[in-house]
């Protein structure tokens, strides 16, 4: 499923793309898939396609901003420069209560009637040794009635933290999602659960006949296998033949 998602920009350095996992960077470090390599985000697929399935955008302005909390209010530190006059709020980002505070997002998205944006944490997020990275609260916006500038809102970080936007860096992501989800929880038939844990125990069985070549032993003592890897890419050539 393609889906067309147009963008307007207001700040072109905003620069929407399609997330890419950076290695070496914050996704990890280009350690091989053997023995005594550290695992890394990125030897994990199911990370990596969670990592990559949206939009990631880059923090657009020249000077780095530090988000602290000091004495339990929020502080915004960085040089904007001078207000450019054009109506927009500015500086761009301001506090909201005293665990919050917000970023005037200047990119209009214009997604299908039945898409809506959802704002996520960049993946990043859950990588980071520095706890550093800002935090973009999970919000859904339906776009195709909606062409306007939104806030989008960040959770601050707790006393003693600082969180911090670089130039040139990815700070949020945006994922395309259905816009309603209409959905029922139901426990599993008996006949259902079977043929799952039939096809589970099947699974199990033959792991090492799917990963024999790739099994390896990491620092930690985890062991990896390209099990889910190839039945991955089972299933994607699957779907394609299906829809040939």
């Amino acid at each position: 499923m393609v889906i067309m998602v147009k963008y307007r920009l207001f700040e072109p350095r905003l620069a929407p793309r399609r997330t890419k996992l950076e290695v070496p960077g914050w996704a990890g470090e280009p350690q091989p898939r053997r023995d005594g390599s550290h695992e890394q985000a990125w030897h994990c697929m199911p990370f990596v396609e969670g990592a990559q399935y949206g939009m990631e955008l880059i923090y657009p302005y020249d000077n780095e901003l530090h988000v602290s909390k000091r004495g339990g209010r929020i502080v915004l530190e960085g040089d904007f420069g001078p207000d450019p006059a054009t109506g927009i709020q500015w500086p761009p980002f301001r506090s909201f209560g005293e665990n919050y505070y917000t970023y005037q997002l200047l990119l209009d998205l214009d997604a299908d009637e039945d898409i809506a944006v959802r704002t996520e944490p960049h993946p990043r997020f859950y990588t980071s040794d520095a706890d550093d990275v800002p935090i973009a609260v999970p919000a859904l916006l339906h776009t195709s009635w909606w062409p306007m500038i939104s806030f989008v809102v960040f959770k601050a970080p707790p006393e003693g933290r600082t969180h911090i936007f670089r130039p040139g860096e990815p700070f949020m992501q945006l994922l395309f999602l259905p816009g309603s989800c209409d959905f029922e929880l139901a426990p599993m038939a008996e006949d259902e659960a079977a043929e799952r844990e039939l096809r589970g125990r099947r699974i199990h069985a033959s792991r090492e006949t799917l990963g024999r070549d790739s099994r390896w032993l990491s620092s930690t003592n985890t062991v990896f296998d390209a099990t889910y890897r190839r039945l991955l890419r089972a299933a994607r050539e699957k779907a394609k033949k299906r829809s040939a």
